[in-house]
């Protein structure tokens, strides 16, 4: 029964790596976002206009709970997922959870490529996301660091690159 669970900033990387690890160890994927929407039957942009990041935050942590329970999974977190209630404490509880571990730069053009709408970074300028970016990280970042894992996140800007990071996960836990 193994557990691996991806945890950083969004656009970190977090589901490519965490898909591309399923498909090489068979592992089923969990991305907790998708998780609560599909459980919840609304997007997460949805739930937080409804609720607010307060009541957003209630939901995920009972919906982590759900999921971190599943054996043989690879799960990729949300970026706030770890920083609130208990969530890290409990997630280094549940299995190995790995940091992918980016700079704000790297975080700002990922985002850029992704065009995912995502609430927190709604309607800001080049220049305040990156600012925006950079103090969130410096936030989340003692969370992060509990991570028994970190793997640079940096690196992963095509196929190649998120092969070795997964091999370098594989090694990391010996996979």
């Amino acid at each position: 029964m193994r557990r691996i669970i991806l945890i950083g900033y969004m656009g970190s990387g977090k589901t490519t790596v965490g898909k591309a690890l399923s498909k090489e160890t068979g592992m089923m994927f969990y991305d907790l976002d998708w998780y609560i929407e599909s459980r919840m039957h609304k997007t997460v942009s949805q739930i937080f206009a409804e609720k607010g990041e307060e009541g957003f935050r209630k939901i995920e942590h009972n919906m982590l709970h759900e999921v971190a329970e599943f054996e043989d999974v690879i799960i990729s977190c949300g970026g706030g997922t770890p920083c609130f209630f208990d969530n890290m404490d409990y997630l280094n509880q549940q299995g190995d959870v790995v940091y992918l571990k980016a700079t704000p730069e790297t975080l700002y053009k990922h985002l850029l490529m992704a065009k995912i709408e995502r609430p927190l970074l709604k309607g800001k300028s080049a220049e305040e996301l990156i600012a925006y970016i950079t103090e969130h990280l410096e936030q989340r970042e003692p969370f992060y660091q509990k991570a028994r894992y970190t793997l640079d996140a940096n690196v992963l800007d095509d196929y190649d690159k998120i092969s070795i990071s997964v091999a370098s996960i594989r090694s990391l836990l010996n996979l």
